[in-house]
Parts: structure tokens; C-alpha cells; sequence
């Protein structure tokens, strides 16, 4: 887990820089050694005090960590403010800043330390060229890059020359990114989720109504520092969307967060399902429910996916029947690799499999996220097609293939790391942490909108995408400024009893009706009744709803291959088993003019038989119901026969015939108009009616 934690210290670095450039007019091309002969006696208290607070910085700056680099600034800015025309301090101060989010300033230190003394210190061209990279001034990069290869000697060439070739690698990569930027908008989420703290890491629900990111604030459970980086421990906030904004992010306590590391990994598409991390055991992944609302004391994943490396991030595919995860276990490309587990028939794991090129290199992996649409494939690399450090890249899986992984781009790639992006349902955004000069603090939660190819580039609002309710089945709109978007239905809406109108809870079934297999399940929230469910374009899909001591209810939606993004809202209103009640079968399917059933009716009608196994008493009418065209009889006759075949289907499968009867209706009882298609559609239809029980 990539940990961008805030340290007290880089809140001060920008000021100082500041001050130090303030001051910086003296002896320019004269590199001034702390010594007596150099100031004034009035002066030299000063020095001293200067003097002291180098020792101090150097004592950190051979630790030769993250921690100590940044810590170490704290004692050398000051001196800087003292003296800033030594090359040696301008040199520590250059070197200490490319370990912070502030790499951008080292150009200024390093590039005055080469003024006073280009012999100051033999790496000097490599961080040079280090922060020439990071500030994506490419052609002085490569300039420095090749100048620190030509100083070396074939010891030197044969251990760094990769690593330098690597880089130069990365810097022809971004002078082609930027050349053609990608169309996108990236804005800041604002203060209601950011701060001067770090946030990072943020999964976002399909609808893009529920945000949950992690930050190292000081108010974190039990308030402790990590002994290791001096960073505050991390936890995990929570926001949803409402009136066109998001509200204050939230900080849960226990069970989701505790004393030490807690960071947000995966959310599934109704938000509903958390993986999160926990840096025990080398680094683990768990995983907690919401109830109500209330989440799960958060369950460790089992062995094979944890173990005693580290793993730090996963996501699991629609079906919840694959984990894709990030380990960096022995047998790898890298050091940490994409790998997939599949779930057998009795719940239990497989062993782990390394996903495999193209998608690992002999560089790390990590900040894996499958999309809901089931196809494409988000994840960050150091490897290959990298412009500097970490890159977003995108692969499409094609004939149960993934495709070569394409960068998604400048400005949302940089030479720095990018990692951890959540695409919502719609794939029209994305939600990443980045550091930027104009941000709240150190890494802040941004928002990208992608936009289609060759338009007009323009700022769009697409707020209306997550209004809270809209009339049943209505489609949601997109905005007018076109933009991608990815092939997906997202159905969701809220579960009441038909009654009392209280909110169910529920589970739902989702169905392929043409192979009769269950595809995925979900469930909706006990507190609130709400329920969301994402639906790949391509299928005939059966949604199943049950709860107990309620009749089940079906939907039906048939969504075309090439289909875009779509929004589906449906309230649900369950029904108690009780006499005189009807059941909408939407799942049974008949040719046009013909009453034998289609091969897609079996999986609803095997729902039907487990009801009447269930209740064995249960007596139900099977009623036919026609639209308006075509003549009564011949509608009564059509309905009838319809009917009869269910009931023979039911028959021959076991139930008694004495508790069927099977009726048609014809056009005599209709439920919408018949002057349109999606009335004529509601019209014809298949019915259950509990006669006894």
C-alpha cells in the first residue's frame, strides 16, 4: 500500500522556499563555505545556530530513508535562510525535496548548487535530471541523464546503466504523451473531503453516490504515529452524494477503523461491500459488509490469497467469483504482480495464478480495479509505456485475453506515481489522488471526466446523473457534451413492503435467462431499502428479488449488445403471501403468435416450483393476460393456452395438479395503455395468483 502520509514539515517547505529565494541575491556566482571569514561578527551567532542545524539535518540525511530526507529539511532550511549561496547545502536541501510530493522545487536548489560548484557532488547530474523529469522538462532531462551515463565507468554502466535507459525510456514516453494530451477534465473535490492532510485511495460505488478514500489526519483512532515513517496511521472517511455536492466526509470508528493501518482498497458496485487493508502479517486485505448501516467487523481474506507477503490491493470481478489482487510472493515478474483467484462451486479459493504478460513486467504492478462492465481492466505499472514512476494504464479483455495495456494518458499520468483509480459504472469518470501546487495540502481527491474524441472541450456538469429518484424505469439522461462512456446498465432503485412501505431487506438474483445461470448476486439495504445492480451490455437478464416471508419478484431486462451506458430506476414493492395476491412472472417468454415456452422461461419457472415445494400447501392460479391487438377471442384463446403451458411445465416437474388452475384473461384485464410499445409490453404477460395456503 502506497502510503502518502502528511508530515508537519513539507506545511512549512513552501514558505521557506520562498524566503530562501528572497535572499538568495547575494554573491550568485560565489559558492560561500560556513565559516567565520565569510559573514560578519555580528553574524556569527547566527552562524553557529546554522551551523547546528546542518548537523542536525545530516545526521537524518545519511539515514538514507523517506522519513529522515523530509526530516532533515526541517534543520536545513533554516540554515538556508542563513546562507544560500553553499553549494553543498543547496545540493542536501535538492536531493531531500525529491522524497517529498514537492519534487517540483527541487529544480531550484539543485540548479544553484550546479552554479556555485558543478563538482559539488557526482550525482548531481542524475538528480538534476531526476528533477527535470518530475517537472516534465523532458529535453533537459535526457540531456542530464546522458551526461551522468558518459562520467561512468563499465562497473557503473553494467549496474546503472539499465536503470538510466529506463529512465530515458520513460522521458521519450512523456515527450510523446504530452504531445497529444488526453481530453479530459480533472477537478478537485473540494474541502468537504480534502484537506491539508493527505487523501488517497478513493473507490467509488457504480452510480458514484457513495465515496470512501483514506486519509492520515490527526484525528485518527487512537491518535498514534507509525514509528516507521513518523507518519499519522491511516483511516478510512466515508461520503455520499447529495443536493449536488458531497457531504462532510465522515470518520467511522471501530470495527472499520482501528489503532493502525486502515485503508480503503475496493468498493463494490452498490456500495455496499468494502475490501479494505490492514498492515498486519506483512500487509493484508479484508473485507466487511454495510448492515444497515453499520459495517462488519472486517474479516481477513483467507489463504491463498493473503499470505506472508505483502498484498496490498485487490478487486473482484462482477460475478464475485474472481479476486484479482497484488502480491509480491515469490514466483513473480516483479517484485509486486497481478494475480487472480477463482471460487469453486463450494465457496473455497483455487491457488492463485499470476496473471501473466501483458499485463506484469519485470517492474512493479498495483492499484488493480475491474470495472463493473466485466471488461476492462484498470491497474498502475512502472513498466513499459511508463512516463515516470507509476502510470494508470487500461487493458480490454477480448477472448478471454487481456490486451496489451494502453497508458491512459498526460495530463492524468505524470512523471511522478499515479496509482489507485476508480472508474465509475458509466466509465465518463474516475476518481484518483494526485499532489498539484494549488491543492488543500499534500494529496488531494480529484475527479477526471473523459471526453469523447474529437468535440468541442468543454466543462460538464453531470450532476443530474445522481439525482435520488426519478419515476420508475425512467431513463437518466446524458449530458449534452458527449463523453465516453462504457457498455452498462446500472438498475437500481428501493425495496419496500407493498403495505407499509418500510424498507426490505432483501436479496437479489441476477440471472442469464439464456444459459439459466445465476450471474451475480446483491442485496438491498435493510436501513434505507436501496438497491443497486449492474448489468453488462449483451444479456437477457432475469432479476430476482426475495426476502423472507414475501413472494419473490421478477424483472426483466434484454439489454442489446452495443447498448451504452443507461441508468434504470425501479422501486420494488414486495408482496406477503397471502390470498388473492398476484405475482408479475416477467421471466416467461413465448414466440410471437405461439404458446409453446422459449428455453429462457426455465429459470423463472424453476423459482416458481421451489415456492410451491417451500410451501406445500400453497394453491396458485396461472393466468395469461394479451395486449389489444388482434381480435378477444383470438387473444382469450392465445392467453389460455399460455397459461396451460405452465401449467403442464409445472406439472411435469412435480407439483400436483390439484393445486393448479391455469385461466386466460386475454385483453380484458390490462395493467398499462395499449397505445404504446412499453404499455403493449406490460400488458402481455404471465401471472400467479395464490388461491390457498
Amino acid at each position: 500500500m502506497s502510503r502518502m502520509k502528511f508530515s508537519a514539515i513539507l506545511r512549512t517547505i513552501l514558505v521557506l522556499l520562498a524566503l530562501s529565494a528572497a535572499t538568495s541575491g547575494f554573491s550568485q556566482g560565489m559558492n560561500v563555505e560556513f565559516e567565520k571569514s565569510n559573514f560578519k561578527r555580528d553574524d556569527w551567532p547566527k552562524l553557529k545556530e546554522a551551523i547546528r542545524e546542518m548537523e542536525k539535518g545530516d545526521e537524518l540525511f545519511v539515514l538514507d530513508r523517506r522519513a529522515t530526507y523530509l526530516q532533515a529539511l526541517d534543520f536545513y532550511m533554516p540554515a538556508n535562510n542563513f546562507n544560500p549561496n553553499n553549494a553543498l547545502l543547496n545540493y542536501k536541501i535538492g536531493k531531500c525535496l525529491l522524497f517529498s510530493l514537492q519534487k517540483s522545487n527541487a529544480v531550484f536548489y539543485l540548479e544553484k548548487a550546479e552554479r556555485l560548484d558543478p563538482q559539488i557532488n557526482r550525482e548531481l547530474d542524475y538528480l538534476m535530471a531526476q528533477a527535470y523529469h518530475f517537472n516534465l522538462d523532458v529535453e533537459k532531462a535526457i540531456e542530464k541523464y546522458r551526461r551522468y551515463m558518459s562520467k561512468m565507468n563499465k562497473s557503473e554502466l553494467k549496474e546503472l546503466g539499465p536503470v538510466i535507459n529506463k529512465k530515458l525510456d520513460e522521458c521519450q514516453v512523456a515527450r510523446e504523451l504530452i504531445q497529444k494530451p488526453q481530453r479530459v477534465l480533472i477537478e478537485n473535490l473540494g474541502d468537504k473531503i480534502n484537506t491539508q492532510f493527505p487523501e488517497y485511495a478513493p473507490v467509488i460505488n457504480a452510480d458514484e453516490s457513495v465515496l470512501l478514500f483514506t486519509s492520515s489526519r490527526d484525528i485518527t483512532v487512537g491518535g498514534g504515529i507509525d514509528p516507521f515513517d513518523l507518519y499519522y496511521y491511516e483511516d478510512i472517511y466515508m461520503s455520499r452524494y447529495a443536493n449536488n455536492s458531497w457531504i462532510d466526509a465522515l470518520h467511522p470508528e471501530k470495527p472499520l477503523n482501528t489503532e493502525y493501518h486502515d485503508a480503503t482498497v475496493w468498493l463494490s458496485p452498490d456500495g455496499q461491500e468494502l475490501i479494505m487493508y490492514r498492515g498486519d502479517n506483512g500487509g493484508d486485505l479484508y473485507e466487511s459488509v454495510l448492515k444497515a448501516n453499520q459495517w462488519t467487523e472486517p474479516k481477513r481474506l483467507p489463504s491463498p490469497i493473503n499470505s506472508k507477503y505483502h498484498e496490498p490491493n485487490a478487486s473482484y470481478s462482477l460475478d464475485h467469483n474472481t479476486l484479482f489482487f497484488v502480491s509480491d510472493r515469490p514466483g513473480g515478474f516483479g517484485g509486486h504482480d497481478i494475480y487472480y483467484c477463482t471460487r469453486t462451486k463450494k465457496g473455497h479459493w483455487n491457488e492463485p495464478v499470476n496473471i501473466g504478460k501483458p499485463i506484469n513486467t519485470e517492474y512493479d504492478e498495483t492499484g488493480i480495479f475491474i470495472h463493473p462492465d466485466g471488461k476492462s481492466m484498470y491497474f498502475s505499472s512502472q513498466g513499459k509505456g511508463s512516463m515516470g514512476g507509476y502510470d494508470l494504464f487500461k487493458s480490454i479483455l477480448e477472448n478471454g485475453k487481456w490486451g496489451e495495456p494502453q497508458n491512459l494518458g498526460y495530463p492524468i499520468n505524470t512523471a511522478d506515481d499515479d496509482v489507485f483509480l476508480s472508474i465509475t459504472g458509466s466509465g465518463r469518470n474516475g476518481y484518483y489522488a494526485s499532489y498539484k501546487t494549488d491543492g488543500f495540502g499534500e494529496k488531494d481527491i480529484y475527479k477526471i471526466t473523459f471526453f469523447g474524441p474529437e468535440k468541442p472541450l468543454m466543462y460538464a456538469n453531470e450532476d443530474n446523473l445522481l439525482a435520488s429518484s426519478v419515476e420508475s424505469f425512467k431513463l437518466k439522461t446524458a449530458p449534452a457534451v458527449e463523453v465516453e462512456s462504457s457498455e452498462l446498465t446500472i438498475l437500481k432503485g428501493v425495496v419496500r413492503d407493498e403495505v407499509t412501505q418500510q424498507p426490505v431487506a432483501t436479496r437479489i438474483e441476477i440471472v442469464d435467462n439464456v444459459q439459466g445461470s445465476t450471474m451475480n448476486e446483491a442485496s438491498s439495504n435493510g436501513s434505507t431499502g436501496k438497491y443497486l445492480v449492474a448489468l453488462p451490455s449483451g444479456f437477457n437478464y432475469g432479476i430476482i428479488v426475495r426476502a423472507e416471508g414475501y413472494l419473490f419478484h421478477s424483472e426483466n431486462v434484454d439489454i442489446p449488445p452495443s447498448k451504452g451506458y443507461q441508468e434504470i430506476t425501479k422501486d420494488i414493492s414486495l408482496k406477503k403471501v397471502e390470498i388473492g395476491k398476484r405475482i408479475v412472472l416477467r421471466n416467461i417468454f413465448f414466440d410471437f403468435d405461439k404458446y409453446s415456452l422459449r428455453p429462457e422461461s426455465q429459470a423463472e419457472l424453476q423459482r416458481l416450483i421451489e415456492l410451491l415445494n417451500e410451501m406445500p400447501k400453497l394453491k396458485i392460479e396461472i393466468s395469461g393476460h394479451t395486449d389489444s391487438y388482434g381480435s378477444a377471442e383470438y387473444n382469450q384463446r392465445l392467453s389460455e393456452n399460455r397459461s396451460k403451458s405452465v401449467v403442464e411445465y409445472l406439472i411435469k416437474h412435480g407439483i400436483s395438479e390439484n393445486r393448479l388452475t391455469y385461466k386466460g384473461y386475454g385483453l380484458t384485464q390490462p395493467i398499462a395503455t395499449n397505445t404504446t410499445d412499453e404499455g403493449r409490453q406490460l400488458n402481455r404477460r404471465t401471472e400467479f395468483k395464490i388461491l390457498a395456503k
